[in-house]
């Protein structure tokens, strides 16, 4: 391969560790905590994403012939469709029982992770060429592997389209975020909402903290086992209540904690002595990301004030532009997190199989556009030009 005129090279390795952190951040760059070495390396170190759970590790690197890394794709070799949050399981069950053989295929993704970011990760000095190398390159090792499928998710719009121009399937997918309009406090950001809704959050807001709870954010040097424990016991009993059984191990969180404790922000609920729900964030350059809650007790509205108020309260204090609160639920609408468009990217190496799933997608996107403009017309808090 050749960009630019310098001779260049994929190849893949099974294992973060494999290449040097400083190497590997510089193509991803500082934005999104989820794409560093750090964090990924954490997940495969942890015994969270491994063969043993699924996830094999099959990154690919972009080197030049002096060995530097100019770009990089986050990859992975999977037995199955979980811990994706762009559900393929209808495509698989279809497949199977017209004789094909789905697993394994190709992710390229972070595991466990419902966060739009690059997927093509590509160093600064990396020439105009590099992505579509990068591009051609995850195509072979399909080809090469017989996979049934590779999958690139929660892309950037613009990798998406790239990676249509190269024939991939395109897929739109729906979340829900809070944009900070330069709020300064949460009652600016009050005042923007119609009188109901702002009577409904400072109601909730107020019951959440009945029976004395009081609500800590940690960050940095304040993070303590102390409080890994608790939260992991809170991540464990909801893990169980939804999914029947945990993706990430507890050692990812004290990996998480000693290596990247001034981009956790961990929201804990304390009732006297003992914390009762906790809900973990991970801070980007521009953006709080929710990741993952828990709660051992019944309490009214605490799960809003500590996954979606305390979370605002964080990004207007630290002047941040937005909230991601992660995949799904639609009552976010009501607490102003709005509509937001998601991608992912989907090669299909049986061509019967490609068109049935493409016109499916026809027909998804459809729904999935015309739901989003109905939930934001119908369930928006925000004032009406009409309003008030």
């Amino acid at each position: 391969m050749a960009d630019g005129g310098e001779r260049l090279s994929v190849r893949m390795i099974e294992s973060l560790a494999s290449v040097p952190a400083a190497q590997w951040d510089a193509c991803a760059g500082p934005d999104n905590p989820f794409l560093s070495h750090a964090f990924l390396d954490a997940l495969e170190v942890s015994g969270s994403a491994t063969a043993r759970t699924g996830w094999l590790p099959q990154h690919l690197l972009l080197e030049n012939a002096a060995g530097r890394v100019l770009g990089a794709v986050p990859l992975y070799l999977k037995s199955h469709s979980y811990g994706e949050y762009v559900f393929d399981h209808g495509w698989a069950s279809a497949y199977e029982r017209a004789g094909g053989r789905y697993y394994p295929k190709l992710q390229a993704c972070v595991p466990f992770t419902p966060v739009t970011g690059p997927r093509l990760l590509l160093h600064p000095d990396a020439g105009p060429e590099a992505a579509d190398l990068l591009i051609a390159a995850l195509v072979g090792v399909a080809k090469r592997r017989k996979v049934s499928s590779l999958h690139v998710t929660f892309p950037t719009e613009s990798e998406a389209a790239r990676l249509g121009e190269a024939g991939f399937l395109q897929r739109i997918g729906r979340q829900f975020h809070w944009e900070n309009e330069g709020y300064r406090t949460f009652d600016d950001f009050l005042d923007a909402l119609n009188s109901r809704k702002r009577k409904q959050i400072r109601r909730e807001r107020r019951d959440a903290l009945a029976g004395g709870l009081e609500i800590e954010t940690l960050t940095g040097s304040a993070l303590e086992t102390r409080h890994w424990d608790a939260f992991f016991r809170f991540y464990m009993s909801t893990s169980d209540r939804k999914w029947g059984s945990a993706y990430l191990t507890r050692a990812f969180f004290d990996l998480l904690g000693s290596r990247m404790a001034d981009r956790v922000a961990l929201i804990m609920a304390r009732q006297g002595n003992r914390y009762v729900a906790g809900a973990l964030n991970l801070v980007g350059t521009d953006t709080i990301y929710g990741r993952n809650w828990g709660c051992h007790g019944d309490f009214p509205f605490l799960h809003f004030e500590v996954c979606y108020y305390r979370a605002i309260d964080f990004a207007i204090a630290r002047g941040l532009k937005r909230v991601e609160a992660g995949a799904q639920g639609q009552h976010k609408i009501q607490r102003g997190y709005l509509p937001s468009t998601t991608h992912s990217a989907h090669w299909i190496r049986d061509p019967g199989l490609a068109r049935a799933i493409e016109e499916f997608l026809v027909r998804e996107r459809h729904a999935v556009e015309h739901e989003m403009e109905a939930l934001e017309d119908a369930l928006s808090p925000f004032k009406c030009e009409t309003a008030e």
